[in-house]
């Protein structure tokens, strides 16, 4: 209880400094699960819109009370902004695949190890995406966990996380996910390109056999 006050005052201390901070609304996520590890007596989706002045992280997916201080503590209100890219944010959070390559062909692309608590609240996120119904986030998690398992898609989706939140605070826009119809066609697209692939390569196959 004395580390949620202490939260609360400093938040308050900071947001109340800046009349645009303050200004600033959103209605409350009843959907959003609370557990006997959230912060006590403290609105964090009010408190974390006006923190990062008006982008909604709680808009994502997957996205709980503990992703979200975790987030603030971690990045600080412009610490974002020190990352050129999100593949340098993913580099930094250590969820970026470390390629090996050797002429010219993956060896591997294993993720590289260490501790970072954003990374670890990514990664739990990730892990809750997969047990949501239907949207994009899970779709993706699915479709990778289907093809290199369950392991590898909380890697994958902690990663797109990160891309994301580097999107949404970087460029100050909000999470914009595709609607189901875009998700669907943009699928489809993928499948059309690879079954092309497959056949251009079978095409350069044949072209090298020789006639009977």
């Amino acid at each position: 209880m004395e580390c949620d006050a202490e939260i609360k005052e400093l938040l308050d201390n900071f947001i109340t400094k800046d009349d645009v901070k303050k200004s600033l609304h959103i209605d409350p996520k009843v959907h959003k699960i609370v557990n006997k590890n959230t912060p006590k007596n403290i609105d964090l989706n009010l408190m974390s819109y006006q923190y990062f002045d008006g982008i909604d992280l709680y808009s994502i997916e997957g996205f709980s009370h503990g992703t979200v201080l975790t987030s603030m503590s971690e990045l600080g209100e412009k610490g974002i902004k020190e990352f050129q890219s999100a593949q340098h944010f993913a580099s930094w959070l250590r969820l970026a695949p470390n390629n090996k390559i050797s002429g010219g062909r993956i060896l591997s692309s294993r993720t590289p190890k260490g501790s970072n608590r954003l990374k670890i609240a990514l990664r739990q996120a990730a892990n809750a995406i997969g047990n949501l119904g239907d949207n994009h986030l899970s779709n993706f998690f699915n479709r990778v966990a289907f093809r290199k398992g369950r392991s590898v898609a909380i890697s994958a989706t902690a990663r797109k996380l990160a891309v994301i939140i580097w999107n949404m605070l970087s460029k100050n826009q909000q999470y914009n996910p595709p609607t189901l119809y875009e998700y669907l066609d943009q699928n489809r697209k993928r499948k059309v390109k690879e079954l092309q692939k497959q056949i251009s390569i079978l095409e350069g196959k044949m072209s090298h056999l020789s006639p009977v």
